[in-house]
């Protein structure tokens, strides 16, 4: 587990009205967004955060899923134009609150409250747990009109939901949102993206010509944004096939934004398209190193395995994604081909029997058949090809792989060809599709896989891309430098004796050495070893000690001494006495005080 890390969960909808869902998610979302930009932190992607929403599970069982040490709960309570929010931070090993606060605050200081609880965060975790170096602001407001920033929110929520209610009620909110603001670049961006994926796989081309549309008035805005970068790039791939485009923004959004999954998703899926599946894979794990319980994420693992014909491992990962959400369609239609071509029949049997929401359980058994040679009655094959209208696309190509497996090649071709020229999102991996295979020496198939993508005219790297291993820690200060702070440091802590103030924190401490935070946490941790907690404890320990062994102050109750001594709470006091002796506070003194 890495130490400084940590999952911010879903925050409770404390208002009245349940339809305020849309807003403590969105600041839940955007407080995970904000802490991410501390290089050093770990911080656990929105969507494995977000499978534990609705649940109460022990942060201990939480920390194992997520592999953080820390979590944060919290409650939001919108009521016109206030909102109160509740937070705290506790240690995943054992359940302990490092930190807890209420913030209560008009809506038009909706991101000055963010920047307030996102320093927080990031402060207690660091004198927690170890050094970060933390910029001044981490939260940049994207617009001053609140009720627009509002409207955001709720189009996000539903753009969130991946379904075609959920993208068209986006779509309709960020517009609105972008006639209340036309200055705000954020709906342009995401409205950008809703068309793109709507267009490639809807079968729309005149959605990804509207999504070009947006993302150029929203680049008009703000030309460095992770989220114009990240919706051009699959405007580009998805809608166009311009994987070029696709590759150069996907690697812009990921460079402004090392955490940006979603980003790293769609270049892990580019190339996948390319047949770049060592690159793919390198991707795909890093990015379920931040976000390990995402069912997209690990569909596109399981679909590289399974273009490569690692069937049965592609089975593990699905069915891994299965257990994280039963409903997830991609995951539901992926396990199907898996056991098709894993031969597996008495799987795929029962999972048809017990799933409701597979898709063509009659093209899946015939499919089967057909790719293992086994007899079949021709009243089958009717049922087994799906209707396909401009309304209701299907998410995969059955009839195509039908035509291919009933030996009907000129059919298969045509549909093939037709869905390729039209860059239609189902077909982006058709030269790798296993079941494709029966085509592959056909000409027409070759000359489709020669022209379907650009040939690439940017470096493809694997190492370079994204940088996983965790930042070299810098050196913030001159010798000359250090030695005159370990000096007032001194002075501070053994003849002012500022340990003894319990709300004394990294920051005043800092303010008193007159030096940056930054500097104060690198000091602590690189040249003393110590974090800023352990180092300031370590004074009121000693002073606790003393006090306790002190004659004069037999009266008096541990737990009073220990106060008097700096510490803040009982559990601060005993957690870390144990930690340092480890005996309890009455144990320690009977052993030594007699």
């Amino acid at each position: 587990m890495f130490e400084k890390s940590i999952a911010v969960l879903p925050f409770l909808n404390m208002s009245s009205d349940p339809e305020n869902e849309y807003f403590s998610d969105g600041i839940t979302e955007e407080l995970i967004n904000s802490i991410s930009q501390v290089s050093g932190l770990k911080v656990t992607a929105r969507t494995s955060s977000f499978v534990f929403k609705g649940k109460q599970m022990d942060v201990r069982h939480i920390g194992n899923q997520l592999g953080v040490a820390t979590v944060l709960e919290g409650s939001i309570r919108k009521a016109g134009n206030r909102v109160r929010i509740s937070a705290q931070l506790i240690r995943t090993t054992d359940g302990f609150q490092i930190w807890s606060e209420k913030f209560d605050r008009d809506l038009v200081d909706i991101f000055e409250l963010q920047e307030e609880i996102s320093q927080e965060i990031v402060e207690h975790i660091r004198e927690n747990f170890g050094h970060l170096e933390i910029r001044d602001q981490l939260v940049d407001a994207p617009t001053d009109n609140v009720e627009a920033y509002n409207l955001y929110l709720k189009a996000r929520y539903f753009h969130l939901r991946w379904d075609g209610e959920g993208i068209r009620k986006a779509i309709e909110l960020y517009s609105q949102c972008i006639g209340m603001a036309p200055d705000f670049s954020w709906p342009y961006f995401g409205i950008a993206f809703c068309f793109a994926m709507s267009g490639s796989w809807g079968n729309k081309p005149e959605f990804v010509t509207l999504a070009e549309e947006y993302l150029e008035k929203g680049y008009s805005l703000d030309p460095e944004s992770p989220l114009g970068h990240f919706a051009k790039a699959s405007t580009a791939f998805w809608g166009k096939w311009d994987t070029n485009t696709g590759l150069e923004y996907y690697k812009k959004a990921i460079g402004l934004n090392p955490s940006y999954t979603e980003a790293e998703e769609g270049l892990a899926e580019l190339y996948t398209a390319l047949g770049n599946f060592d690159q793919a894979m390198h991707h795909t794990k890093h990015m379920l190193s931040i976000d390990p319980l995402s069912s997209n994420h690990i569909y596109t693992e399981a679909n590289i395995y399974y273009l490569t014909g690692r069937f049965e491992e592609a089975i593990q990962s699905l069915k891994r994604g299965l257990e994280i959400s039963p409903t997830f369609t991609h995951n539901i239609e992926k396990i199907q081909q898996c056991f098709i071509m894993a031969g597996r029949r008495e799987e795929l049997d029962a999972f048809l029997d017990e799933n409701p929401l597979a898709e063509n359980p009659a093209g899946s058994r015939l499919l089967f058949k057909l790719v293992h040679g086994l007899p079949y009655a021709p009243q089958e094959v009717p049922k087994a090809f799906m209707q396909e209208t401009a309304e209701h696309v299907t998410l995969l190509p059955w009839n195509l792989l039908i035509h291919t497996h009933l030996g009907e090649k000129n059919e298969a071709l045509e549909m093939l060809g037709r869905n390729v020229e039209n860059k239609q999102g189902q077909y982006v991996n058709f030269m790798h599709m296993p079941m494709l295979r029966p085509l592959r020496n056909e000409e027409l198939y070759q000359q489709l896989g020669a022209r379907a993508f650009q040939a690439p005219t940017i470096e493809q790297k694997v190492v370079e891309d994204v940088n996983t291993e965790s930042p070299a820690v810098r050196s913030l200060m001159s010798s000359e430098e250090i030695k005159e702070t370990r000096l007032h440091l001194d002075q501070l802590m053994n003849e002012e004796q500022v340990f003894l103030d319990a709300t004394l924190s990294l920051r005043e401490l800092s303010d008193k050495l007159q030096i940056h935070p930054n500097k104060l946490s690198w000091l602590l941790n690189e040249v003393f070893d110590m974090n800023f907690n352990d180092f300031v404890n370590s004074y009121r320990l000693e002073a606790f000690q003393e006090k306790a062994l002190d004659a004069k102050n037999k009266n008096f109750t541990l737990l009073g001494l220990a106060f008097e001594s700096g510490f803040n709470s009982k559990s601060t006091f005993n957690d870390y006495f144990k930690k340092k002796t480890g005996r309890t506070p009455r144990t320690w003194l009977k052993e030594y005080g007699g």
